[in-house]
């Protein structure tokens, strides 16, 4: 007999799937559920512990990704896994979003939700299980949060949209759209796309809404069977007569102050009026102690209210925004490109008083990111991440690194811009953007998307198209509602929604949204979304004018990399014994040569002269050599017919006894030559069947001048073949083979 009391309950989703059981694993948790498809595993645990004395709701969420689960060893030094990576991360954030509304007001207990994948199979990733499973932990613990949450992907996939697409398709995905919701209602989207269309997106959501509510009736019956009673919360009240009498005595004093536009000035005065109004209604009675801390809490919820009563009002009914703007218009934008003298490319974006300074910087694909976690990726060539420090809102604080949120914000900037830019084989470089974030008043992520656009630009990457991005908001007071373009920290803090959109003048390329109410119909998102588009096409306009496109040329102080093909036969002699004519090269060019098995050749170097001068060699010492070809060589062999010269690494021309000193006869190749003499020569004839490559100097009037099609005319003075190949004939010696095409030409180059 088991001493376990399992429950388990399972719906099919998009034709797999998925089971949440409970009672078997974890115990002690408040509440604990495995989740599985396939193969993939994920145990999510949701505990409750201590009541604190604070006025927040202490949730925290964690996503532990364990490298066993996919039957990898973790690549750090201790060979550990340490600080969570950014999917881990971004998971965490998926699944905190949808929740943390939800939980009730005056939930003031430390909560922590843990998921960690126990088992990874790709045809089912684990962030879509890890996000229902943290719901249902939710739900059979004693928690009480009123409704459950359920999580798709949707993929878009050869024009056909896919629920739950296996991690192996995310590389062809013109879409990938992850779905949170309730049975009533979608919370959480986050979206990335190759340009696809308003329409697009609001079909994928209603696909998604209809799996969702399949989740959902499956974790009602888990809550059902093995769910725990739910702790009774006694939510703080608001004493209305106490609202009303702040309205009476300061209502006009704080509807004066948050008109005004500026932030820092509007919080400032608002912050005045509620210290007028915790003096007035919660000073100490005997005045020499302090005033009652309960007394000054409940007169600033009722101050809170009042103050959100009137900025709600004012916006969704009278439709006056708190800078004055109207309902579609967008604050004033400022766009410049080359800030910063010394980066590969900059850019700064200021809109209204939001500003973001982007910074890219270029390297070689020896410097890509190595991604060490769950994924299949194993490396980045592009990304970009975002900095929020204190001073852009006007506070102090520590800086120690990033925060969830400047890599929630960073990644969403980066979903934006990646489907523009180039492949590594048209534009072999490293590419790193960084967005700093100068000034903040919303949407600052949707700065960093512009900024970033135009330094790209700036830099000289080849990107397909620029990309924009807009924050839209949502205030509805009963049946008066109104969409916000460009909303203001305080429309996001105060609204019912936040809509981040951004895209090209094609279509969109990213979206994020959290819904804070039940009442978003599909006609409000599809208004938003199209709202979002004239907004995104505005912004786009202001930012061409700064600068129309990609610049033709890198900047002065940016890297250099150029890509060539050699023979693959010659890549041996370019290598060299032990890599010593590699390295020499390095050394002298200051360069980092990487070569592939296909002979292609990729060189990079701190300038274009370098590059150029170290590619020059490299063809020289690689390519067939040809009648007309000048070679700076040296003598490796004196004979009595002539002297050896190598022209490259492996091959070797002669230089017939009679052209040694042009126009006077010698009776020995010594009495002019020596091994190791340096000569310029020319190529006047090659014979590759029998391996012969006859030369004469460079400087011979017979030879100086001439075209390729009279050298032949002019021989070698070589009275006749003296065998094929090796220092006989003059030829070739290296006939080291790999595998690959050969190309004798050397192949084409392409210039960045």
């Amino acid at each position: 007999m088991s001493m376990f009391d399992v429950s388990r309950v399972s719906r099919e989703v998009g034709g797999q799937e998925i089971s949440f059981e409970t009672g078997k694993l974890a115990r002690q948790a408040s509440g604990a559920v495995v989740v599985r498809s396939g193969d993939t595993m994920v145990l999510a645990t949701a505990t409750v512990g201590n009541l604190r004395d604070v006025d927040f709701l202490p949730l925290t969420v964690d996503v532990e990704e364990r490298h066993y689960a996919a039957g990898k060893i973790p690549g750090s030094f201790f060979r550990r896994e340490g600080r969570a990576g950014e999917k881990a991360t971004l998971t965490a954030r998926m699944i905190d979003r949808p929740l943390r509304p939800l939980f009730p007001d005056g939930w003031h207990f430390e909560t922590q939700i843990v998921c960690q994948p126990l088992s990874v199979d790709y045809d089912y990733p684990y962030d879509i299980l890890a996000m229902n499973g943290a719901s249902a932990a939710v739900a059979v613990s004693s928690i009480p949060v009123p409704t459950h949450v359920g999580s798709v992907r949707i993929g878009k996939l050869e024009g056909d949209f896919v629920i739950n697409p296996g991690e192996e398709a995310y590389g062809e995905l013109e879409m990938d759209l992850v779905v949170s919701g309730s049975e009533d209602a979608l919370l959480m989207v986050e979206c990335g796309a190759n340009g696809v269309t308003e329409a697009e997106v609001l079909d994928a959501l209603d696909i998604a809404h209809g799996e969702i509510k399949k989740i959902c009736a499956a974790l009602e019956e888990l809550r059902a069977e093995a769910g725990k009673e739910k702790l009774e919360i006694e939510p703080p009240k608001v004493d209305p007569g106490l609202v009303e009498e702040i309205r009476s005595s300061h209502g006009a004093k704080l509807d004066e102050a948050t008109q005004i536009h500026e932030k820092l000035a509007r919080q400032d005065a608002a912050k005045a009026v509620e210290e007028e109004v915790l003096e007035r209604y919660a000073s100490p009675e005997d005045g020499d102690g302090e005033a009652d801390s309960e007394r000054r809490a409940e007169v600033s919820r009722a101050f809170d209210k009042l103050e959100k009563e009137i900025i709600r009002r004012r916006i969704a009914i009278d439709k006056k925004r708190p800078d004055g703007r109207a309902q579609d218009e967008i604050r004033a934008i400022e766009c410049e490109v080359d800030i910063s003298p010394r980066v590969h490319g900059s850019a700064l974006f200021t809109r209204g008083e939001t500003q973001i300074l982007s910074n890219v910087a270029l390297g070689t694909s020896r410097m890509d990111m190595r991604v060490d976690n769950l994924s299949l990726q194993e490396s980045k060539t592009f990304w970009h991440h975002y900095n929020f420090p204190p001073f852009s809102v006007g506070e102090t604080g520590f800086m120690r690194g990033p925060k969830r949120r400047d890599i929630g914000h960073g990644a969403l900037a980066e979903r934006a811009l990646t489907p523009t830019i180039p492949s590594q084989e048209d534009f072999p470089y490293v590419v790193r953007v960084v967005s700093e974030t100068l000034e903040s008043n919303g949407s600052s992520s949707m700065g960093s998307v512009c900024a970033s656009s135009m330094a790209l630009m700036a830099a000289g990457v080849p990107v397909s198209s620029p990309v924009a991005g807009v924050a839209m908001g949502l205030i509805k007071e009963g049946d008066d509602l109104i969409v916000l373009t460009d909303i203001a920290g305080v429309e996001d803090h105060l609204g019912d929604m936040d809509f981040k959109v951004a895209g090209t003048s094609e279509g969109i390329t990213a979206l994020q949204m959290d819904i804070k109410i039940s009442g978003v119909t599909f006609d409000i998102l599809r208004d938003a979304l199209e709202q979002a588009r004239a907004g995104r096409l505005f912004i786009l306009e202001a930012m061409r004018e700064a600068i129309p496109g990609p610049r033709e040329e890198l900047s002065h102080y940016a890297p250099r990399i150029e890509q060539i093909k050699i023979d693959p036969e010659k890549i041996g002699a370019l290598i060299g014994k032990g890599g010593e004519t590699i390295r020499a090269l390095s050394e002298e060019f200051e360069a980092d040569i990487n070569v592939e098995d296909d002979g292609t050749v990729q060189v990079y170097a701190p300038s274009g002269p370098l590059v150029d001068a170290c590619i020059a060699r490299i063809e020289a010492m690689t390519k067939e050599a040809e009648v007309g070809d000048r070679f700076t060589g040296k003598v490796v062999k004196t004979t009595a017919f002539g002297a050896f010269v190598e022209l490259t690494k492996g091959t070797d021309g002669l230089l017939h006894i009679s052209n040694v000193k042009p126009g006077e006869r010698v009776s020995a190749v010594e009495d002019v030559l020596k091994q190791g003499d340096e000569l310029d020569v020319t190529v006047v004839e090659v014979d590759p069947e029998r391996g012969r490559i006859g030369l004469r100097l460079s400087n011979d009037p017979a030879v100086e001048g001439k075209a390729p099609e009279e050298l032949t005319k002019v021989g070698t003075g070589d009275p006749g073949p003296r065998g094929g190949g090796d220092r006989d004939g003059g030829g070739r010696r290296d006939r080291e083979r790999l595998d690959g095409g050969r190309d004798r030409r050397g192949g084409g180059r392409r210039r960045r």
